[in-house]
């Protein structure tokens, strides 16, 4: 399916807008004030929220508009990782802004746009049969334990247990 730029900007939108929404509960909770919620919340991570979405939109156009057949994900990393090194001009403003927008809450329409992703290709898991479960499982259990011992070896290792 081919996008155009401007439904992706539109889709960037509507999803900083959700996610602003979402970093905005934990901040209740912090707080216990509403006003003070929603300012610290919602208002202050606006600017890290426009610069995600203007990062987001212009690596979404160089995939576009560069050769190679590279994702739109490896720009946002490189271009992320460029704006933010220390000695580039804004760079301490770029991570300043971006850090009062919740990793989490980033998380929450990214995950149901999975969801729904996979739902509309449910026909297809339910045909993959029982070995796909398996198989998840395995993966899931290596990952989880496969992440523990190098945990458990670096923290060893640097004397912290």
């Amino acid at each position: 399916m081919n996008m155009k730029m401007q439904d992706i900007i539109q889709v960037l939108i509507i999803t900083g807008l959700i996610s602003l929404c979402a970093n905005f509960v934990p901040q209740i909770a912090k707080t216990g004030s509403l006003m003070e919620a929603f300012n610290k919340g919602t208002v202050e991570a606006i600017p890290g929220m426009l610069i995600l979405i203007a990062l987001a939109a212009v690596s979404m156009w160089l995939a576009r508009v560069l050769p190679g057949g590279l994702p739109g994900a490896a720009y946002v990393v490189t271009l992320g990782c460029i704006l933010t090194y220390p000695g580039m001009p804004g760079s301490a403003y770029i991570s300043a802004a971006t850090a009062k927008v919740g990793f989490l809450q980033l998380c929450t329409p990214l995950l149901a746009y999975a969801g729904i992703a996979i739902a509309k290709d449910l026909d297809v898991f339910a045909q993959s049969s029982w070995r796909i479960l398996l198989v998840s499982a395995v993966v899931f259990v290596g990952t989880y334990l496969g992440s523990a011992i190098i945990a458990q070896v670096i923290l060893k290792s640097i004397g912290i247990i």
